[in-house]
Order: structure tokens, then C-alpha cells, then sequence
């Protein structure tokens, strides 16, 4: 068993004073989760200050999937705000466990960021929905069967997508709808019938990430902002197959206008 496994949060802790180290900024006050093809809408936020490997950090496993850089980027925004970039993921798909899924949140939460936002590409289940659509998520399903907390932690999930920070992205971008994600392990896709299950239940949204790093920032105190962009539909709604690369392209075709609405978002968090 790893020391990942063994200390999450000292872990964290020590990854956090090494992000201090090498950027010689005390404190971040926002993080951002990059997902699938969301890599490039980073450039809008200008110039970073820093630019390092993932893996210079402790705890954190080289990038196993197409569309996750492995880059951590620091960014100096409008209204003195100090930003917190990790270009891509680990997924509880990879094998390793959830501790490498929550740690990078858990390592941004204790490198001083207060506000954690989760980006990803998912497919579409509701059928109102099109390809390159972002959907901002107000509340999740999870079918993994599986927690980052562990032990007698009970967290209050009641207000985990905080409306606050929802309200504030809609204010700049009336035009973004609210959906329900579901978590799902992968990593194969789901079936069209498990897409139906999913939309009885009330989902709008199906994707392999962000449950995990919500509910762990969360639980140390962040305020969450979770965006879905949809990639695809999903399994069953147009009779079309899934394909990952078709994923990360439409991702990219969408990263301009992400970029700008978190570019203008992120100095106000």
C-alpha cells in the first residue's frame, strides 16, 4: 500500500507546500479540474506564471488517458486572484483507487483554494441536449458504489454544487441550462438500457469523473462549481456508437467559448 493510501491528507498537505515552492505564491485561491478536451479553453486565461509536471508533486501518477496533459499551470487573474490549473484527471477507471482521484482537489483545498471547479466531458441523456452544449451540474447520481471519504465522516451532500457559484456563472451566461450527472465507473461506456434506468431516475448527464473530487473538496470545506460539456449522446439516444476520440474533438470544438466564460468567471469566485 502506498503513502497515498495510507495518509490522503498528508499527502495533500505535502504536494500543497511543494505547489508553494515552486510557484513562491503563499496560497491559490481557485482550482480548476480540467477534463476531456477541456485542456486548450486554459489559454484564454492568458499567460501562466508556472508550468510544471504533475509528477513533480507528490502522490500524483503520470497521465494514463488521451486528453489528460499531466501539466499543473498558476495563473495571476484579474481582482489579484491566484488560479490553479491541473490539466487533466486520474479516474477511478485507471485501477488505482480513489485516493489518486481526490488528490488533486484535496491538494488544491490545502494549497489555500477555497472554491474548487470541476470540468468534464460527458454524453447527453437528456435528448434536449446537443453536442458542444456546457450544462452546469446542480446535482449528481452516483453508480459507482464508491466514496473518497472514509470512516465515520458524515458529509451534508444537501448544497454540494453550490448555488451561489451557479447563479453567478448563469448571470454571465444566461444561456446555460442545469442537469443532473450521473457517475459512472467505465470504462466502458454505459448501454441503452442502462441510459434508460439513468433517465428514469431523473439524469441529464452520464460521465466517468468530478463525483469523487466534489464530494472530497467538499468535505474539507471548498464550494464546488461543476460544468458538463456534452460530447456525445448517450448510448441509445441516436443510435450511434461511442468513440472517445469523437469525444475529445468535440470537447476542443468547444474549448473557445468555455475558455472566455471561465476566463471572465474565475476572478469572481
Amino acid at each position: 500500500m502506498s503513502k497515498l493510501h495510507k495518509d490522503p491528507i498528508g499527502t495533500a498537505e505535502k504536494a500543497a507546500k511543494e505547489i508553494s515552492k515552486i510557484t513562491k505564491k503563499n496560497k491559490h485561491d481557485v482550482a480548476l479540474i480540467m477534463g476531456s478536451g477541456w485542456v486548450s479553453a486554459a489559454e484564454a486565461l492568458g499567460t501562466p506564471t508556472h508550468e510544471f509536471a504533475v509528477t513533480d508533486l507528490p502522490g500524483f501518477p503520470a497521465p494514463t488517458v488521451t486528453g489528460h496533459g499531466g501539466k499543473v499551470r498558476s495563473y495571476d487573474l484579474e481582482n489579484s486572484v491566484k488560479a490553479l490549473v491541473f490539466l487533466g484527471r486520474t479516474h477511478l477507471y485507471e485501477g488505482a483507487g480513489m485516493e489518486p482521484v481526490a488528490h488533486a482537489v484535496r491538494t488544491a483545498v490545502k494549497a489555500g483554494c477555497r472554491t474548487i471547479v470541476l470540468t468534464n466531458a460527458c454524453g447527453g441523456i437528456n435528448t434536449g441536449y446537443k453536442v458542444g452544449q456546457p450544462v452546469i451540474i446542480k446535482d449528481h447520481i452516483s453508480l459507482t458504489a464508491a466514496s473518497p471519504l472514509i470512516g465515520a465522516d458524515f458529509v451534508d451532500l444537501t448544497d454540494l454544487y453550490s448555488k451561489k457559484l451557479r447563479e453567478l456563472v448563469k448571470a454571465e451566461d444566461p444561456s446555460l441550462e442545469e442537469g443532473v450527472y450521473v457517475h459512472w465507473r467505465g470504462p466502458a461506456y454505459e448501454t441503452p438500457a442502462e441510459i434508460r434506468m439513468m433517465r428514469t431516475m431523473g439524469a441529464d448527464l452520464v460521465g466517468m469523473s468530478t463525483v469523487p473530487e466534489a464530494i472530497a473538496a467538499h468535505a474539507l470545506g471548498a464550494q464546488i462549481l461543476a460544468i458538463s460539456l456534452v460530447t456525445n449522446a448517450a448510448a441509445g439516444v441516436t443510435g450511434e456508437k461511442l468513440n472517445h476520440a469523437e469525444v475529445i474533438a468535440a470537447g476542443k470544438a468547444a474549448a473557445d467559448r468555455m475558455g472566455k466564460l471561465l476566463a471572465k468567471v474565475l476572478p469572481k469566485l
